[in-house]
């Protein structure tokens, strides 16, 4: 099976990971925090962050030929699960701004802390492309 490599070049180019990669069908959806293009975590909340981290993750899953409708797995890390609960209907809002109403299979895992300080969250999925 091949594989390839996807970095976008809308995101901060990687150091050591992909953003993404196609293997068959399978987009395997490297983790993605609120870093903007200028490699800054945004400033705001969990809600500035998450709308930054699903952006990022959506931005490779396009540049791999994919939609929102085609994830089949996400993955959320948060350092404050209790901050991202208090904010649930808002996420949840923009969530099917971006992605529609339906919903993969997800799993929500509370964490110490992720790579750059500054970020609350981390979201990384896998989707299936080309089955349409």
């Amino acid at each position: 099976m091949s594989k390839t490599t996807i970095n976008p070049e809308a995101l901060p180019k990687p150091s050591g990971y992909a953003h993404g990669v196609l293997a068959g069908n399978a987009v395997y959806l490297g983790g993605q925090t609120a870093l903007d293009r200028d490699m800054q975590i945004v400033p705001g909340g969990i809600v500035e962050q998450f709308r930054q981290a699903f952006s990022n993750v959506l931005t490779t899953l396009t540049a791999a030929g994919g939609h929102p409708e085609d994830l089949v797995s996400v993955t959320i890390y948060l350092t404050d699960v209790d901050d991202y609960m208090a904010h649930g209907k808002e996420i949840g809002r923009i969530w099917r701004e971006m992605a529609g109403s339906e919903y993969p299979a997800m799993a929500g895992i509370g964490v110490t802390r992720l790579w750059q300080k500054e970020a609350m969250i981390e979201i990384q999925g896998i989707a299936v492309v080309g089955d349409r």
